[in-house]
């Protein structure tokens, strides 16, 4: 190839490069639209009975015995379930034994003493002995009662783990018990957020299970102290009676805060903090604006900006004010 061919290809690639280079950028336009924009505070929740409590053993020990009443009302105090009790039980047998024994070896001195052929020192340890003796079967009957899982509640067994056979481990969960009506959803909202939450305040959920559906709840109660770990305060939303959601459940929880009708909105991505640029002919223009509610989709100027004015979205990364640009058509 000739030289005279090489340097015209090379010449060509740049002018093709400084065509392209020198154009003016294309950029979408749109108008500011008038609309109502909520503020809202997020959050993610679970699905809960207003009235419950969980059932979860002591100790670990192997089960011998289950209600299998999953589903089932069921009365305060009503047993849900025996762990094996073998080893303790024959303890309280020991014990109850010593006690016979120390009890006639107590009759026997008290006699002795009567007829004045023991001492009072002699009658005041087998007191003691025997008192000991009571106080460790008690204790052991105490124990014992750690071995039987007992409903701490009227309500519905709306939740049944484990088998017999297994080893349940101390602090897990057997049974969930509680009333199925009403419900409410627990939510963790962020310590920053948390100012902007009152009780009374109407929220809207979003579910998996009910992807179309956009439900109601209200929230009910706010704890007072939060995790300082996570960061988070707990907020429990009240369900309406005839909501769909299931105990268990998990949701998105958009609380809202205030809503502003008639609202001068434009894209959430024309905007990079309180800057936006407009379309002033063939230039474009960067203006500084006061922003009021800022929603998923739409935020609110408050000022600076007019209904005519032609916006730029999305907000352009290497566009500098002064600088024409091509409005993009279709």
């Amino acid at each position: 190839m000739s030289r005279l061919v090489l340097l015209g290809i090379v010449l060509l690639a740049a002018a093709a490069a400084y065509w392209r280079f020198s154009w003016p950028p294309e950029v979408a336009v749109v108008s500011p639209e008038h609309g109502d924009v909520a503020e809202i505070v997020y959050a993610t929740g679970v699905v809960e009975p207003r009235t419950w409590a969980k059932v979860a053993p002591l100790l670990r020990e192997r089960i011998v015995e289950l209600c299998n009443c999953e589903g089932e009302s069921v009365e305060r105090g009503a047993v849900l379930a025996r762990l094996d009790s073998r080893q303790p039980e024959a303890t309280l047998a020991e014990l109850n034994a010593r006690q016979k024994l120390n009890t006639a070896d107590y009759d026997r001195i008290a006699a002795l003493v009567e007829r004045r052929v023991a001492s009072d020192q002699a009658l005041d340890r087998a007191r003691s002995e025997l008192g000991q003796i009571q106080a460790l079967i008690a204790g052991q009957e105490t124990r014992l009662e750690s071995y039987v899982l007992r409903a701490p509640m009227s309500g519905v067994v709306v939740r049944q783990d484990g088998e017999v056979g297994e080893v349940a481990e101390p602090g897990t969960v057997l049974f969930w018990v509680g009333e199925p009506k009403p419900l409410q959803v627990e939510a963790d909202v962020n310590e920053e957020d948390i100012p902007r939450v009152v009780v009374g305040q109407r929220a809207v959920l979003k579910a998996d299970a009910f992807p179309e559906q956009v439900l109601e709840a209200k929230v009910d109660s706010i704890t007072p102290k939060g995790d300082p770990i996570a960061k988070t305060y707990r907020v429990h939303l009240a369900l309406p009676e005839d909501t769909p959601l299931r105990i268990g459940m998990t949701v998105e929880v958009n609380v809202i805060v205030r809503v502003e009708s008639g609202a001068l909105l434009v894209p959430a991505n024309a905007l990079r903090g309180s800057t936006l640029f407009v379309l002033e002919g063939d230039v474009a223009r960067k203006r500084d604006v006061k922003v009021g509610i800022r929603g998923a989709r739409n935020t609110q100027v408050q000022q600076g900006l007019a209904e005519t004015d032609r916006v730029i979205a999305p907000f352009p990364d290497e566009l500098t004010d002064g600088v024409r640009v091509l409005e993009r058509r279709g």
